[in-house]
């Protein structure tokens, strides 16, 4: 039913995320962005404007990933992206986040698996997960295929992955 493999076009997922950008600098804002914090190139056979002057196709590689994106029509809904990246330090791409405009949401801090978390938060309200993974880490795919035992404890609180996220999606509001 769906592709895999070597029967997608090259540099594309079966599912591969849509972003309709708002804020500032609009889509070319966020294409800079990426570029500039995590190394992506813009397919530029992709780049497509409207006959109003916005954006309303391009895709940006980052690694073996594609995202495609658009400026977002005036009148749509916004509609905040959560996007996932690996990445080799973590302590740098939030470092170049920051240089860039973002806000720090969860610093560098180590999670399940020997993995390392970090989220920003770009003047799009994107909210990029990044997680670091590394020769001794281990990632849910690797893991047995069954359903965890393992739960929060109720009476404790919170730890400071969950705060952090609850309270950056919990605020968060459309770019100006």
């Amino acid at each position: 039913m769906t592709l895999t493999g070597d029967a997608l076009p090259p540099g594309y997922g079966t599912v591969n995320p849509f972003v309709a950008v708002r804020g500032p600098g609009g889509a070319e804002g966020f294409l800079g962005f990426v570029a500039d914090v995590l190394g992506g190139r813009e397919t530029r056979a992709a780049h497509t404007v409207d006959a109003d002057g916005l954006l309303i196709h391009a895709e940006v590689r980052i690694g073996d990933s594609t995202i495609m994106l658009c400026d977002a029509k005036p009148h749509w809904a916004f509609t905040p992206a959560l996007l996932q990246v690996y990445v080799r330090d973590a302590d740098e791409v939030v470092a170049r986040a920051r240089a860039a405009g973002a806000e720090i949401v969860t610093a560098p801090t180590p999670f399940h698996g020997g993995q390392r978390l970090a989220r920003v938060l770009d003047a799009w309200s994107t909210l990029w997960w990044l997680f670091e993974y590394g020769p001794a880490s281990t990632a849910p795919s690797e893991a047995p295929d069954v359903l965890p035992s393992w739960r929060p404890d109720p009476a404790a609180p919170p730890s400071y992955v969950h705060r952090t996220v609850d309270a950056a999606l919990t605020g968060l509001t459309p770019p100006r």
